[in-house]
Formats: structure tokens, C-alpha cells, sequence
């Protein structure tokens, strides 16, 4: 569908150009749009090459498994129905470290992990289990301490100070960490006491 929209917007704007007479504006600037995509990709390539690859040696150091071990009885608490030792949890908390440091990239393979460990948990309903939309919201709204994509970009466009967001962001990420789960546990409960009257 959203593939439908996207076609639709372009082809709206480009037979708006061709009415108007502006067709030249429109070409020049699909291909500087394009040019200017090129080089944002490559300045974001070796930002996150290089914050991958700290993730890689903190992983290798046992840096991630402490972390995880941290959040863990945490985790444990917001999601009571996944036991402990199954493999979903350390898909959770293993997106959870990427998503804390900014890398939403390296954590969208693991929160697609989780989510299809915790199907087999829950039978494979097709139907979302409080879990699957715990972790939806959790994932969504996702504490992030470094936005590493985000200093990228502010590099590529030589930004005076790329860092000054990251105080912000820890404050963001947290307010909305803490509505996600607030409005999911509401909504939980709310569904429980409508299923006992």
C-alpha cells in the first residue's frame, strides 16, 4: 500500500511539472536528490561500520552479556509470559543493547528474531500476544543513549557540534520508553477487566 502512495505522489507531481512548465526543476532535482543520497549513504557507511564494530569488540569483551544480565530481571517483569532462558528473551535484550546505542539497523535483525521467537511461544497464533506487543512499543520508542545515526548525519552536513543532541535524545527516548509502557500496561489492564465483567 504504501508503495501505491509513494508511486501516486510522484507521478501527481511529475504530470503537476509537466502542466506548469517545470519540468527542468523537477529533473535537476531528482538528480541532485539522487547524488546528494549517494554521499549521505557513504558518510553513513563508515559511522556505522565503525560503531558496529565497537559493538562487535564489547560483545567479544562480555560488555552486551552484562548488559543483558542487567536488564534482565528488569525484562523479566515487563515480559512474565517468556521464560527466562528461552532464546526470545536474549533476542529482546540483545535488541534492546543495539536500539540503547543507536544502532537500529543492527537492531532490526534481532527485534525480527524475537518477535519470531515469541510466535512459537504463543502457538503460532495469528493474533499478537501481550508479549509480541509489549515488545512492539518497547522497540518503537526504544532508549537510546548514543543516536549514532543521527551524529552521523549531523557530520555529513558538518554540523558545529554533531554531539549536542545526545543529552536530548536520553531524555526523549526515556519519556517515550516510559509512555510506551504506561499506555501498554493501561490498555492491557483495561482489556483484562473488560474480559472479567
Amino acid at each position: 500500500m504504501v508503495n501505491l502512495i509513494w508511486v501516486f505522489l510522484a507521478a501527481t507531481g511529475i504530470v503537476y511539472a509537466m502542466f506548469n512548465g517545470t519540468m527542468d526543476e523537477v529533473n535537476e532535482a531528482i538528480f541532485e536528490s539522487a547524488d546528494e543520497a549517494v554521499m549521505l549513504t557513504i558518510g553513513l557507511i563508515s559511522v556505522l561500520v565503525f560503531w558496529l564494530g565497537i559493538m562487535r569488540i564489547a560483545e567479544k569483551a562480555g560488555l552486551l552479556k552484562g548488559l543483558a544480565n542487567l536488564f534482565k530481571p528488569i525484562f523479566k517483569r515487563i515480559f512474565p509470559e517468556i521464560p527466562p532462558d528461552h532464546p526470545a528473551m536474549g533476542y529482546i535484550l540483545s535488541n534492546f543493547s543495539a536500539n540503547l546505542f543507536g544502532l537500529g539497523n543492527a537492531a532490526t535483525p534481532l527485534g525480527i528474531k524475537a518477535m519470531e521467537e515469541m510466535k512459537k511461544i504463543n502457538h503460532h497464533s495469528s493474533v499478537a500476544s501481550r508479549s509480541m506487543v509489549t515488545f512492539l512499543a518497547l522497540n518503537t520508542s526504544s532508549v537510546t543513549l548514543i543516536p549514532t545515526t543521527v551524529i552521523a548525519i549531523r557530520m555529513q552536513y558538518n554540523s558545529a557540534n554533531p554531539t549536542e543532541i545526545v543529552g536530548t535524545t536520553i531524555i526523549a527516548t526515556s519519556i517515550s520508553t516510559i509512555g510506551a509502557l504506561c499506555i501498554d500496561r493501561f490498555f492491557y489492564y483495561r482489556r483484562v477487566r473488560r474480559n472479567k465483567s
